[in-house]
């Protein structure tokens, strides 16, 4: 039974894959008849559409009497824009829920799972835990701290140069890593920079992969006391502006001054964007913001595209400020390396 269980869990992270359902979880489910036969698979699309465990019962209609739902997240119990998906079960005849994570949502968190024990229905959970872990993990980073997962991306030489001493920077990385850079960016709810970055390289943070059709992310800067210009390409579409002064621009801008340095304050902009429902948010430059976000330890996920490429001298770092002693080294722990055509990918998670 272990070993069935795990198949079909891993079935059901399969049918969430590929959906971009934020705010919401990225959710998969099926129903399995008899011996290991599944009758039905759901995947959750987004806000305002079934979820899960609501178009898998559908699809396997009365064959999901005394059968068993696997589910990548607890069950919802509570009306929201869609009806519980406990009352889909329990109706359904479902005789056996496997659920691989608890909902940390609070207006979850363990009531789906009660209100199917008390129904009668057998529930069993922490099957393919980490599985379903990072099928989203921004979902459960945002829904425990309020704040999106912040991933830091950074291309830089193999002697650590993001930029050369003139701030020129394209093309550092390759073709295929930019491509892959996409991919990524490709998967996040909003893009962030820095208004030096904004006012040097004028980035459009769109999502530029042939044949891509989903959504773009929302692109965010974090502005300072610097004129910005109107001209941006990103201000072409709906942008967000973080300041810690009033400015006068064609996008929202929402002011959050740090008291202490004159800057925005980061952690009070990472809790309205959460509070936005931002999930996954992407950091791609400059170093003057990347070093105030792992300063305040709001790295959560790093991926770093080393260019087979030496710069030979001393440029812009990942980082400004100095680093002064070696015990100011934090650790990271690698989740990821990987060759990018002539490049690596180094994907680490930050250590506080």
């Amino acid at each position: 039974m272990e070993r069935v269980d795990g198949e079909m869990m891993t079935a059901a992270v399969a049918a969430a894959k590929g959906h971009r359902p934020h705010p919401n979880p990225r959710v998969g489910a099926v129903v399995v008849a008899g011996q290991g036969r599944i009758v039905g698979r759901g995947g959750h699309v987004g806000p305002g559409n079934a979820h899960a465990e609501v178009l898998a019962l559908t699809e396997s209609g009365a064959l999901a009497q005394g059968s068993t739902l696997y589910v990548t997240l607890e069950p919802c119990a509570h009306f929201g824009k869609t009806p519980p998906c406990t009352d889909a079960i329990i109706a359904a005849g479902i005789a056996r829920v496997v659920v691989a994570r608890e909902d940390p949502d609070s207006r979850v968190a363990g009531r789906g799972l009660d209100a199917l024990r008390r129904s009668g229905i057998e529930v069993e959970t922490g099957v393919g835990s980490e599985e379903a872990l990072a099928l989203d993990p921004g979902y459960f980073h945002q829904r425990t701290t309020g704040r999106p997962r912040v991933t830091l991306k950074v291309a830089m030489t193999l002697d650590g140069q993001i930029a050369a001493a003139d701030g020129t920077s394209r093309w550092i990385s390759s073709v295929e890593a930019r491509r892959d850079a996409h991919q990524l960016r490709s998967s996040q709810d909003a893009v962030m920079v820095g208004a030096g970055t904004l006012l040097a390289d004028d980035p459009a943070l769109t999502v530029r992969l042939d044949g891509f059709e989903g959504p773009q992310p929302l692109p965010v800067i974090v502005a300072g006391h610097r004129p910005i210009p109107s001209s941006r390409l990103v201000f072409e579409r709906t942008a967000l502006v973080f300041s810690p002064v009033e400015l006068d621009l064609p996008a929202e801008v929402v002011v959050v001054p740090d008291a202490k340095r004159e800057k925005v304050d980061l952690h009070k902009m990472l809790q309205i964007l959460g509070n936005r429902g931002v999930v996954d948010l992407l950091v791609e430059g400059g170093s003057s913001l990347a070093s105030a976000l792992w300063e305040e330890c709001l790295v959560d996920h790093g991926v770093v595209y080393a260019a087979a490429a030496l710069a030979g001298g001393s440029g812009r770092g990942m980082f400004d400020g100095a680093f002064r002693t070696v015990g100011d080294l934090r650790r990271v722990r690698f989740t990821g390396i990987d060759q990018v055509g002539p490049d690596i990918r180094i994907d680490f998670e930050g250590v506080a």
